[in-house]
């Protein structure tokens, strides 16, 4: 068997390789959803409609585009007076500059 002269060269350049073969690395952060910015002021708003209790899940249930405005739609489990409810949470807001327009809100079983 014929030894290598550089071991450590041979080891890097297949590693080398290898790490090509995975793929490009991503070192920028990656962009979070839309939602996410939207499931915030949800929380928020629903935290003002109901002080003194505690969102405990939510969901995102989806988003419907209508002519220049959007609605997310979210559904959120809160922890009031120790019982859960639920909360559908749906904000219209204008799609191009994302202005919320209006936040409607309706309890339902959690």
């Amino acid at each position: 068997m014929k030894k290598l002269k550089y071991p450590f060269i041979s080891i890097f350049l297949v590693s080398l390789f290898l790490m090509q073969l995975n793929g490009p690395l991503h070192t920028g952060a990656e962009e979070l959803p839309s939602y996410v910015k939207w499931g915030r002021i949800a929380i928020t708003k629903t935290q003002e409609k109901y002080p003194n209790s505690e969102v405990t899940d939510y969901l995102h249930v989806g988003k419907e585009d209508k002519k220049g405005t959007s609605v997310e739609k979210f559904k959120l489990i809160v922890n009031k007076d120790q019982k859960e409810i639920g909360v559908f949470v749906h904000l219209t807001f204008d799609t191009r500059t994302e202005r919320l327009l209006s936040v409607d809100m309706q309890e339902t079983k959690p």
